[in-house]
């Protein structure tokens, strides 16, 4: 099965301030402020939604195909995403853009100042889905992650029209979205994907009810934190899918994107809903575990051994059959 995964290309650059901002901010004087803050420490980590999926399928086996865009400075990145399994070469490489880039500073008290650079990422709209499906031999799957609006747009409509599956996911970019957006975006989805809460505000800016969603996608994936995952189709019973026990709740940055990798994979792998969202949680339980959204190492055994105890043996054996 091939699935493309569509979204943000982004690195972050986190640092901290050992002080406090607010000792540094004078009253009457905000509306001319001018600060610069001398940070003790500098964590530059990749990420970005389409990426952040991309290199999860890529580590439990499937090569998924990454379409994004990215600047002249994405090399790097590149080596990394494809030496941990994932096929970038329909990734747009800007020619005056750099990649997409978050900048934020931390003080001690976890106040954060921060700036997100969207850079090449503009240039996501520009991308045709059919090159990426003649260059791959056909696409079984377009998953259309948090980019660019119009980008996202975009394929969701070529989708359409080229009658490729498609699975909705707007996450971060929800919120500016008006109710007009999303209907556009939702309609004729085989899956849509949100956490619980942006499942209320979905339905709040479409005025749609639950069932009414229902009706118009194949499956609704709704995200329920350490509850695990909710899956609803019209005409069959709710399907609820618990989470593997933590070990360490360490950064909970890329969990959502952890958790559609870990389903993306069991489509791929013809596994089924409940198998595809057990995977889901276990490769999310990873991620909560470590710092930073593609710092996770998977290791077959260990993984396996953890999908046991949380699913037991005839779901671990589905899965061992599908591990690479």
């Amino acid at each position: 099965m091939r699935i493309a995964v569509t979204g943000s290309i982004a690195t972050d650059h986190l640092m901290t301030f050992p002080g406090r901002f607010a000792d540094q901010l004078v009253g009457d004087r905000l509306h001319t402020v001018s600060l610069s803050f001398l940070a003790d420490t500098l964590n530059i980590r990749r990420g970005g939604v389409g990426a952040n999926i991309s290199f999860g399928m890529g580590q439990l086996g499937v090569r998924p195909i990454l379409v994004g865009a990215a600047g002249a400075d994405f090399e790097e990145y590149r080596a990394w995403l494809e030496r941990h399994g994932v096929d970038t070469a329909s990734v747009r490489i800007s020619e005056i853009l750099h990649t997409a880039r978050f900048v934020c500073t931390t003080d001690t008290d976890h106040n954060q100042i921060g700036t997100f650079y969207t850079g090449a990422m503009s240039e996501a709209r520009l991308i045709e889905l059919k090159t990426v499906a003649d260059r791959v031999g056909g696409l079984d799957l377009v998953h259309i992650g948090a980019d660019d609006p119009e980008a996202m747009m975009r394929h969701t409509e070529e989708c359409r029209t080229r009658s490729i599956p498609f699975a909705a996911d707007y996450s971060q970019q929800l919120a500016r979205m008006e109710g007009e957006e999303i209907r556009g975006l939702t309609e004729g989805a085989a899956y849509l994907f949100t956490n619980e809460y942006e499942a209320g505000l979905v339905e709040s800016k479409t005025g749609w009810g639950a069932q009414d969603i229902l009706d118009r996608v194949g499956a609704r994936v709704t995200t329920l934190g350490s509850d695990g995952v909710r899956i609803e189709r019209a005409g069959h019973e709710t399907l609820t899918v618990p989470c593997p026990e933590e070990e360490a709740k360490v950064d909970p940055t890329g969990v959502g994107d952890a958790f559609r990798a870990g389903f993306l994979s069991g489509l791929a792998w013809d596994l089924g809903l409940e198998r595809a969202a057990q995977l889901g949680c276990m490769l999310a339980t990873l991620v909560i575990e470590t710092l930073g959204t593609q710092e996770y190492e998977l290791k077959r055994s260990h993984f396996l051994e953890r999908f046991t105890k949380a699913y037991g043996e005839d779901a671990a054996a589905q899965v061992r059959a599908c591990l690479s």
